[in-house]
């Protein structure tokens, strides 16, 4: 019965969450592609507040991660954006976009999909106008990245690909598990459990916090694991800190960026995520945003309990088809074996997660002199390298990057 039970609650997931992720998906690549690479840093480049506002705005939308934002945000420092803007688009960007906004919307309602994005935007500007104020220019760590390579193919391919292959392959697996894990909290969580915390909202959120920091979120696989929490009584303040603090960083991006940005910049990014989710927590507890999604019983995140319509069903089986297909490519990339023949060489490169760190790679290595070709195996975390270039000058474009390399 449990068995049932789970999968039930499991497919209810997918049928309320696939047609706005489909939907998310297309506008990310549509974004993706139509948007010129120059468009981001022509408008970061002073150093004032409104570059750091800018960035914050042009960072909501784009549907990148915690570790897929990082050589992005490099490659905008490298194209002479502000500190303060490089910071703003690191912390307001992988906190949300465009797939998960439509994803809140679907699972836990039109006020957290309002205040979620509003949040970032908030915590970006803030985070920004610190650095702005706190960070010297010379501490700024000094490094420097690749951005995303420039693509071939028609337009109306490249936005396909990217929307429902690329963006898959990066949060596919971690969408998964967030769907899996909400379906295993709702059958298998007791009612009453988070209720024993229910007069102190803050030890909820410090104890989230600590959970969710170290670890690896998606912005969109966290959302269902977080509306299912709020089925078994967390309160809407400290699932909005899963969904803002989770997602904007973890310890591998904690690492990099004390690496590539400098120490009082990672310090500052920390502390501005941690404390201003806390604030917003408090601030929905109060106001009662997200209130009646914890009182919905067994109707589990509002879904209906009835067979869905012939759309949904659609909609999730191209889903199911999508993240098949996608990560079994991923799977087997893995055991592809790159050989080293005459004019190559293959080197291990650590901290790549999602094809925005393959795009870094290749670009930063592929732009060393001597270099005609180098291409990233994201599943076996290499790059081969062709061309006449010693392992030296390849380790400091990967560790320029942001990346760490291994041999």
């Amino acid at each position: 019965m449990k068995i049932q039970a789970f999968f039930e609650s499991f497919l209810m997931v997918i049928n309320e969450m696939s047609p706005y992720l489909l939907l998310g998906f297309l506008i990310a690549g549509i974004l993706h592609v139509f948007v010129p690479k120059g468009f981001y840093t022509r408008y970061l480049s002073k150093d004032n507040k409104f570059s750091v506002l800018w960035a914050a705005l042009l960072g909501i939308p784009l549907p990148l991660c915690s570790c897929g934002v990082i050589p992005t945000a490099i490659g905008l420092k490298n194209e002479r954006a502000s500190k303060g803007a490089v910071a703003s688009f690191l912390i307001a960007t992988p906190q949300t976009g465009i797939d998960s906004i439509l994803a809140t919307f679907s699972m836990m309602g039109l006020g957290f999909a309002i205040v979620r994005p509003a949040a970032a935007l908030v915590i970006g500007i803030c985070g920004g106008l610190l650095v702005n104020r706190l960070v010297p220019a010379d501490d700024d760590g000094g490094q420097s990245g690749g951005s995303c390579r420039v693509e071939k193919g028609s337009r109306l391919c490249r936005v396909l690909k990217y929307a429902y292959f690329d963006m898959i392959q990066d949060i596919g697996l971690r969408l998964v598990i967030g769907l899996l894990l909400a379906a295993l909290i709702n059958v298998a969580v007791p009612d009453e459990f988070f209720l024993t915390f229910g007069s102190h909202p803050l030890l909820q959120m410090l104890v989230i916090l600590a959970i969710a920091v170290p670890m690896y979120i998606c912005s969109t696989g966290s959302i269902p694991v977080a509306a299912a929490l709020m089925m078994k009584g967390l309160s809407p303040g400290a699932a909005l800190v899963m969904l803002m603090a989770g997602p904007a960083v973890n310890l591998a991006s904690i690492l990099v960026v004390r690496k590539s940005l400098g120490r009082r910049f990672t310090l500052i990014y920390i502390l501005t995520i941690v404390v201003f989710s806390i604030l917003f927590g408090l601030l929905i507890n109060a106001i009662g945003i997200g209130a009646e999604l914890s009182v919905r019983g067994a109707d589990c995140c509002g879904m209906p309990i009835h067979k869905p319509g012939i759309s949904r069903t659609i909609c999730s089986a191209l889903l199911i088809l999508f993240i098949l297909i996608a990560l079994s490519m991923k799977f087997f990339s893995r055991f592809k074996r790159q050989e080293a023949v005459n004019g190559t060489a293959v080197y291990t490169v650590e901290g790549m997660h999602c094809n925005h760190c393959k795009a870094a790679v290749e670009k930063a290595v592929g732009g060393l002199k001597g270099v005609t070709a180098a291409e990233v195996n994201l599943g076996a975390k290499t790059v081969t390298v062709t061309g006449t270039v010693d392992a030296a000058a390849v380790r400091k474009a990967v560790e320029q990057a942001g990346f760490e390399f291994k041999g």
